[in-house]
């Protein structure tokens, strides 16, 4: 079972991280969660108790869970719409660009030039 403290340190994480991302972008707001998740990791593995206990365990695998969801939410924002690269635009109106083919020539190099 995750300890009351976790739990809350986690939700008052995400609800800052919520009103960040109102006020500025979702990119930073999930910098600043992810910045804060992982300080409150490494503190909670310094504090290991003696022993392996389920509750430090909880805690530990619950913050783990946290940050990835906080990546996720961050990665998500920060993909394209559309899958893949744009290709090049042309202005709207612009006819494509023709080209005379290149065996063109070639095919005539052989004929005469009175015909």
């Amino acid at each position: 079972m995750i300890s009351d403290e976790i739990t809350d340190a986690i939700a008052s994480i995400e609800m800052h991280r919520q009103e960040a991302a109102k006020e500025t972008s979702l990119a930073a707001a999930c910098s600043e969660a992810l910045r804060k998740l992982h300080e409150l990791l490494e503190h909670e593995r310094a504090s290991q108790p003696e022993g392996p206990g389920e509750r430090h365990a909880a805690n530990l695998a619950a913050l783990a869970a946290a940050i990835e969801r906080v990546k996720g939410l961050a990665g998500a924002g920060a993909r394209p719409r559309q899958g893949g690269r744009p290709g090049p635009r042309r202005p709207a109106g612009a006819a494509p660009q023709h080209h005379s083919p290149r065996g063109k020539q070639r095919r005539n190099m052989g004929r005469g030039r009175g015909r």
